[in-house]
Protein backbone atom coordinates (compact mmCIF):
# COMPACT_ATOMS: atom_id res chain seq x y z
CA UNK A 1 0.00 0.00 0.00
CA UNK A 2 1.11 3.29 -1.01
CA UNK A 3 0.80 6.62 0.81
CA UNK A 4 -1.33 9.39 -1.48
CA UNK A 5 1.15 12.17 -1.90
CA UNK A 6 0.45 15.79 -1.22
CA UNK A 7 1.42 19.50 -2.38
CA UNK A 8 3.53 20.39 0.52
CA UNK A 9 2.28 23.62 2.34
CA UNK A 10 5.78 25.10 2.84
CA UNK A 11 6.33 27.86 0.90
CA UNK A 12 9.48 26.73 0.90
CA UNK A 13 9.60 23.14 -0.60
CA UNK A 14 11.81 22.39 -3.46
CA UNK A 15 13.84 25.96 -3.16
CA UNK A 16 17.28 25.29 -2.29
CA UNK A 17 18.85 27.65 -0.14
CA UNK A 18 21.22 28.50 -3.20
CA UNK A 19 18.60 29.31 -5.49
CA UNK A 20 16.63 31.53 -3.32
CA UNK A 21 19.74 33.94 -2.42
CA UNK A 22 21.02 33.93 -6.09
CA UNK A 23 17.21 35.11 -6.33
CA UNK A 24 17.49 37.98 -3.83
CA UNK A 25 20.95 38.81 -5.21
CA UNK A 26 19.63 39.53 -8.82
CA UNK A 27 16.94 41.55 -7.22
CA UNK A 28 18.52 43.30 -4.48
CA UNK A 29 22.03 43.82 -5.39
CA UNK A 30 24.49 42.54 -2.43
CA UNK A 31 24.67 46.03 -1.23
CA UNK A 32 20.89 46.29 -0.32
CA UNK A 33 20.69 43.01 0.81
CA UNK A 34 23.40 43.90 3.15
CA UNK A 35 21.64 46.62 4.50
CA UNK A 36 18.83 44.41 5.14
CA UNK A 37 20.42 41.59 6.46
CA UNK A 38 23.08 42.84 8.87
CA UNK A 39 25.14 39.99 8.50
CA UNK A 40 29.16 39.79 7.31
CA UNK A 41 28.86 37.93 4.45
CA UNK A 42 26.86 40.42 2.51
CA UNK A 43 28.51 43.60 3.36
CA UNK A 44 32.49 42.35 2.85
CA UNK A 45 33.16 40.39 -0.14
CA UNK A 46 29.99 38.73 -0.67
CA UNK A 47 29.68 35.51 -3.01
CA UNK A 48 27.05 33.36 -3.24
CA UNK A 49 29.84 30.40 -1.97
CA UNK A 50 30.85 32.16 1.25
CA UNK A 51 27.20 33.26 1.71
CA UNK A 52 25.98 29.63 1.75
CA UNK A 53 28.41 28.16 4.05
CA UNK A 54 27.46 30.94 6.78
CA UNK A 55 23.68 30.27 6.13
CA UNK A 56 24.13 26.88 6.61
CA UNK A 57 26.33 27.20 10.12
CA UNK A 58 24.53 30.10 11.64
CA UNK A 59 20.20 29.37 11.80
CA UNK A 60 19.28 32.87 12.54
CA UNK A 61 20.95 34.34 9.47
CA UNK A 62 19.21 31.89 7.21
CA UNK A 63 15.69 32.26 9.08
CA UNK A 64 16.56 35.72 8.06
CA UNK A 65 16.76 35.48 4.48
CA UNK A 66 14.11 33.06 4.27
CA UNK A 67 11.63 35.70 5.22
CA UNK A 68 12.95 37.62 3.03
CA UNK A 69 12.34 35.72 0.11
CA UNK A 70 9.03 34.92 0.98
CA UNK A 71 8.49 38.67 1.11
CA UNK A 72 10.22 39.08 -1.79
CA UNK A 73 7.62 36.49 -3.62
CA UNK A 74 4.42 37.52 -2.07
CA UNK A 75 4.64 41.45 -3.74
CA UNK A 76 5.68 39.48 -7.04
CA UNK A 77 2.12 37.98 -7.17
Amino acid sequence: MTTPSFPSKDPLHGVTLEALLTELVAHYGWEELGQRIEVRCFNFDPSIKSSLQFLRKTPWARKKVEELYLYYKSQQG
